[in-house]
Formats: structure tokens, C-alpha cells, sequence
């Protein structure tokens, strides 16, 4: 892991002189590390891609603003996050204009049959946790993304949103309270079909 490293700066430097091929080698080994976590993020593979094309992009724009006091894989990944958030506030902004879904319909889940029944609660509580995701606030989906897909530590989360730590832990806190609520009654319907 040192000598990729040692390897990303040596490449950041090859860049800041102009070389496009150390650029694109940078690209390569970071863009499905920003890729995952974008999706994660936005939900949405479209997205992600556009979040990842930005982020390299700004990447691009500021090398020469990159320091060696982090890694180059972490400073990405900071642009990542932030681009991705920047998506979700626009996606949140438009979407509170046009919401008018219909709820998700949970007595329809239990049959007598327990395979066709597991099938369609999964089916629909990955809907539903997609859902809930959603309405979670930029700074809850991401905090609770980044620790517990991405596995980051609150300290971690925080020096990358810029929170301290007990804001993040807050936030992430929250989110989990709000899926709880949410999956609460689907996980009633799972636990009588079982018994």
C-alpha cells in the first residue's frame, strides 16, 4: 500500500508536468473506489458516473492545489463525496417539488408460501431501504453511508464532511433510527410469517 502511494505522488507530480498518461493512470487505479461509493450515495448508476466524470474533472483542474499531507486516493475521495452531495441536494431540492408516490404496501407481502415470501420482502425492503435512503438528509445518507458501507470511523467521516466527530455520530445516529422506524413494520410482517 506505501509504494502505491509513493507511486500516486510521483504520478500527481508527472501530472502537474504535463504527462496525461500519469493522469490517466491515477483514473485507473481510483475510479471504481469513487465509483461504489457514488453510487451508494446517489442510488443511482447514471449518477455515479456523473459524479465520478466530475470528480476526476475537478481533480484535473486542481492537481496543483493537491498536498502530501493526505493520500491521493483520500483527497479523490473527498472530491467524491462532495460532488456526490452536491447531486443530492439538487436530486432533494427537485424531487420535494414532484413527490407524490404512493406508500409501499406491506400486508401484501405476507403469503403462505415462505420462498415466494422471502422473494418479494427482499424484493421490496431493498425498495424500501432505497426509499428511506432518499428521504434521509444529505448529511445522514452520507454520514451513514460512509460508515457503514464504506466502513470509515467517525473521525474519518467527519474530517471528510467537514462535521466533528459527535456531529457525526449524530448523523449517523439518526439515519438509524429513521430506517428503523421505516423497516419496523416490514420486519413485524417477516417475524409472524416465521413463527
Amino acid at each position: 500500500m506505501v509504494r502505491m502511494e509513493e507511486n500516486d505522488l510521483e504520478l500527481v507530480e508527472q501530472t502537474r508536468a504535463g504527462n496525461t498518461d500519469a493522469f490517466r493512470e491515477i483514473v485507473e487505479r481510483h475510479s471504481s473506489r469513487l465509483f461504489r461509493v457514488a453510487y451508494r450515495l446517489t442510488g443511482s448508476e447514471a449518477n455515479a458516473d456523473d459524479v465520478v466524470q466530475e470528480t476526476l474533472l475537478r481533480a484535473y483542474r486542481n492537481i496543483h492545489r493537491f498536498d502530501a499531507r493526505s493520500q491521493v486516493g483520500t483527497w479523490l475521495y473527498r472530491i467524491a463525496v462532495n460532488c456526490s452531495m452536491d447531486l443530492m441536494r439538487k436530486e432533494s431540492r427537485r424531487t420535494a417539488r414532484e413527490i407524490s408516490e404512493s406508500k409501499v404496501e406491506l400486508a401484501s407481502l405476507a403469503t403462505s408460501d415462505p420462498l415466494p415470501d422471502r422473494l418479494a420482502a427482499s424484493g421490496e425492503l431493498g425498495k424500501l431501504v432505497g426509499k428511506v435512503l432518499g428521504e434521509l438528509s444529505v448529511t445522514e445518507r452520507t454520514a451513514f453511508v460512509l460508515r457503514h458501507f464504506e466502513g470509515y470511523t467517525s473521525v474519518e467521516i467527519g474530517q471528510l464532511l467537514g462535521m466533528r466527530p459527535g456531529a457525526t455520530r449524530n448523523a449517523v445516529f439518526r439515519a438509524v433510527k429513521k430506517l428503523r422506524v421505516a423497516l419496523g413494520p416490514m420486519m413485524e410482517i417477516q417475524r409472524r410469517g416465521e413463527s
